[in-house]
């Protein structure tokens, strides 16, 4: 019985795998169009569908929305008491519909064509009334269903993989980017993948600065003093001119090298890593990890001279917890 019940779930999915290979077959110039005409759209992107078909626009919206492309569903039936009011002429319209004959859809699709709304209809069938009337048709691929051939399984994946192909295409059109996203994420999982420098690094006077001419003597104070296990070496000016680190100073010590009158710059390490504020901390923590060091300074692209903060090992650690 065990082994029947296992059959029945590899069935269903291997049922899914064949549909999804025709969906994948049947990507024509349509997308392309469909892609297009919602990277032009001015306004918002209204989606909607019946039944199952409206837990799939739902789903659609959401990816939509998340990666720049503002959308919204709506209630099929609610239409036809009031919510056409809320589909402008500078929207694009995209219906969802297995069949393309659901009465709920003909009042949209009524009030799309009077008001000369774009109409994008993700369809099955051929012959009906969505994909006639629709000014751009995503025709799905004929598809077996599971349990009895009727149960709406086959068909609605590919609709929900038809919209996310939708969603990515979009994302990749309009140079949507990973600090993109993480804007639209801003706690969960997905937002720590998405942390940058910038969200953890220690910033103005936690900054252990010390001027070039200093002796390493008054620097070790500001060593001390901040406990990063390294100080920032700048110029007059402020620019970056290297770092030094517990490890220089046991190097210094061991050469007899005199504190008291030696300038910092003359032991510094002199080309120090260096991130750009935008770098994700997933990056960071491999690279630090290749080069076997415990911090980092931290510029703008603006000016990569100009350290405008630094992060240790420990600061990632505890964010990583």
């Amino acid at each position: 019985m065990s082994n029947d019940i296992k059959n029945i779930g590899r069935e269903v999915i291997d049922l899914q795998i064949k549909a999804l290979k025709k969906l994948k077959n049947s990507i024509d110039n349509s997308f392309q169009d469909a892609v297009n005409a919602i990277s032009k759209c001015k306004s918002k992107v209204i989606i909607c569908g019946v039944g199952k078909s409206g837990k799939i626009a739902s789903k659609i919206s959401a990816t939509l929305s998340s990666v720049g492309t503002p959308s919204f569903t709506i209630s099929a039936s609610d239409c036809s008491h009031g919510d056409l009011g809320r589909i402008s002429k500078k929207d694009i319209l995209i219906l969802i519909s297995h069949s393309g004959n659901t009465e709920e859809l003909k009042n949209i699709i009524r009030y799309a064509k009077t008001n000369r709304i774009t109409l994008i209809g993700i369809i099955s069938n051929k012959k009906s009334y969505l994909y006639k009337s629709a000014n751009i048709k995503l025709l799905l691929p004929q598809v077996i269903e599971s349990g009895f051939g009727i149960v709406p399984t086959s068909s609605t994946t590919t609709q929900l993989s038809l919209g996310d192909a939708l969603s990515i295409a979009l994302m990749r059109i309009k140079n949507f980017s990973k600090l993109d996203f993480k804007k639209f994420h801003p706690s969960g999982n997905l937002a720590n993948k998405l942390k940058t420098a910038s969200d953890l690094m220690l910033t103005k006077n936690k900054i252990p600065f010390v001027n070039e001419n200093e002796t390493i003597k008054s620097a070790l104070v500001t060593l001390n003093q901040k406990k990063l296990g390294f100080i920032v070496i700048i110029n007059n000016q402020g620019f970056n001119k290297g770092i030094f680190t517990d490890g220089d100073l046991k190097r210094s010590l061991q050469k007899n090298v005199n504190v008291e009158k030696k300038k910092i710059k003359s032991v510094m390490t002199k080309k120090p890593f260096l991130v750009e504020d935008n770098a994700l901390i997933t990056d960071i923590i491999v690279k630090m990890n290749l080069r076997k060091i415990t911090s980092v300074c931290v510029y703008n692209k603006k000016n990569k001279n100009k350290i405008i903060g630094v992060i240790h090992i420990h600061h990632i650690l505890k964010f990583l917890k």
